[in-house]
């Protein structure tokens, strides 16, 4: 079996601890200390690898910075999972079978995080580390009263084929209410359909009318300038015309261009140059003729015209009107027109647009409702089934009279994201009385204990760490030796680290690591060391209370050991 496994925790400067390094192996790993001496500290390190937030005051004094980094070994393919696209990205090698996460912490708790080295964000630590290491907490047990995690749980036990189901629910959910807010604006735009449509038709005529163009406007602008003037421009062509004109003896440019022209060509045949020059008097006088009758016709041309004066500044009139009511530029009564048949094709569309969503609501609605049936019936059938199975690892970790059932309540009425379903763990702790909801009724060891159970029977991922912060707080005994050998159960096919307070736990794991408080130049300090078998019994015989001299606690040590 593939399966992730911490290979490698080291830590630098995280409150008590300077530096530790644990080299941890597949199975159960278990990690103890006295009370005070840090061993939350680790777990504290492997929440700040799974993206956990941090906080002040955890970098160990006169440090600039704590430093935390988790190399973990991988089954081929993982990071070839869609969810893992954008952080395979970014890896120097995709492919890996080991892949390194780490935190920096500073002293005001600001942090970086890291993957293969490379900067990452929170985000990404808690995507990926939460894809291989699932992390119980002291109080994570608590976790089992919330209905959701129930459900999770439920869920988890009815298959893969089923987790598929649930989370094809989940996107329907989703896709209802997406078309349910898409049907409720549609249906309030057509409330203000004819309303909207009346104005859209009346600004959209009024343009349409006038039919604007560019060209047209400046053209009229020109046209209407030049008729404002013809006076005046008369009187500058009739002036101009004077002066060119040679008809008379007045002796006009383009009369006095010829005679200039006709002297040098009597003389140009004695001098090249002269010559050049008589041609080039001679054409401007052809030029100065040929823009006389052009003022000629032009003159001619122009006339007094009242009306269409009046025409053209009508027409212009309505072109300053549709500017300023659109913005003060010709373009933007262009944009609006093109606006207006838009908003005029979806008006008038809506009716259909609220008839097709209306079909395709209806036909998610209706693969949602038959889904969640499908889930629903799932979910009944595999109930009893958890629950046998449950009941059964109870009776293991010293509570067989205790009473596990799954109560299951359904409303086709209300589906959720999850389906139809609210899930209740219900819980007897002594025979006799009605089972009543795990929230109100278990203690503190108890949910611990039921934890356990469900991680063991509900067929849940078998191929991350699970990380326990003193799962067996609140049990001793012949409980805490069943959890213990639970522990060392679940540790048959993934790894487990568990940090304990108790020797019957502790010595039933196949790795045992120390963590010790001492003095050094007048600091408290924290370090971690792997024990061999000699040093696990003398540990075993401090978690019983007694010296590691004790022949009887050495002698229980050796029991507890041997019992494994």
């Amino acid at each position: 079996m593939n399966i992730e496994v911490l290979v490698e925790l080291r830590i630098e400067n995280l409150l008590l601890i300077e530096r530790a390094e644990l080299s941890l192996d597949p199975g159960f790993n278990a990690i103890t200390g006295e009370t005070g001496a840090g061993k939350t500290v680790l777990a504290h390190a492997v929440d700040l690898l799974l993206g956990g937030k941090s906080r002040k005051g955890i970098v160990r004094p006169g440090a600039q910075e704590a430093y935390v980094e988790g190399v973990f070994e991988i089954p081929p393919g993982l990071l070839s999972r869609p969810e893992f696209a954008d952080i395979a990205e970014r890896m120097p090698d995709s492919s890996a079978t080991e892949v390194a996460l780490a935190r920096r912490v500073s002293t005001e708790g600001r942090t970086r995080a890291y993957i293969e080295g490379r900067f990452a964000t929170a985000a990404d630590l808690r995507l990926l580390g939460g894809a291989l290491v699932s992390f119980f907490g002291q109080h994570e047990h608590r976790k089992l009263t919330l209905t959701g995690s129930q459900l999770a749980t439920l869920d988890g036990f009815c298959g893969g084929a089923h987790r598929d189901r649930v989370t094809e629910l989940c996107k329907l959910h989703g896709d209802v209410r997406e078309l349910r807010r898409e049907l409720a604006e549609l249906e309030l735009v057509d409330g203000r359909r004819e309303r909207e449509l009346g104005l859209i038709e009346f600004e959209l005529a009024e343009i349409d009318e006038v039919q604007p163009e560019a060209a047209e406007y400046v053209s009229l602008r020109a046209e209407r300038d030049k008729l404002r003037s013809v006076d005046s421009l008369r009187a500058a062509g009739e002036g101009a015309l004077a002066a060119l004109s040679d008809d008379d003896d007045a002796g006009g440019a383009s009369a006095l261009a010829a005679a200039a022209a006709a002297r040098l060509a009597d003389a140009g045949d004695d001098d090249a140059a002269l010559a050049g020059l008589a041609q080039r008097i001679g054409a401007l006088a052809i030029d100065l003729q040929d823009a006389a009758a052009d003022l000629r016709a032009y003159g001619e041309g122009l006339a007094d015209d009242p009306e269409r004066l009046a025409h053209v500044e009508e027409r212009l009139d309505i072109y300053e009107r549709l500017i300023r009511k659109h913005g003060g530029e010709l373009a933007l009564v262009v944009e609006h027109a093109e606006r207006c048949r838009e908003d005029r094709a979806r008006l008038s569309g809506s009716r259909e647009r609220i008839d097709g969503v209306s079909g395709a609501l209806v036909a998610v609605d209706e693969r949602q409702r038959s889904l969640s049936k499908t889930v629903s019936a799932a979910r009944r059938k595999a109930a009893p089934k958890l629950a046998a199975a449950v009941r059964e690892r109870l009776k293991e970790l010293a509570l067989a009279e205790v009473t596990f059932e799954i109560s299951i309540e359904t409303d086709f009425d209300e589906v959720g994201p999850g389906g139809a379903d609210a899930v209740e763990f219900m819980i007897a702790p002594n025979p006799g009385i009605a089972p009543a909801p795990l929230r109100e009724t278990a203690s503190g060891g108890e949910l611990s204990r039921v934890m356990l159970a469900l991680l063991t029977a509900s067929g849940g991922r078998d191929d991350r760490t699970f990380v326990f912060d003193e799962i067996d707080a609140g049990i001793g005994g012949h409980t805490a030796r069943a959890v213990g050998e639970r522990l060392r159960a679940l540790g048959a096919d993934r790894q487990v680290i568990c940090i304990t307070h108790l020797p019957q736990v502790a010595s039933a794991a196949s790795r045992h690591f120390q963590i010790e408080k001492c003095a050094r130049d007048g600091e408290s300090r924290a370090e971690v060391r792997r024990l061999d078998a000699e040093e696990v019994v003398n540990e075993l015989c401090r978690m019983l209370g007694a010296a590691g001299e004790d022949a009887g606690a050495r002698r229980h040590a050796r029991e507890l050991l041997a019992a494994v």
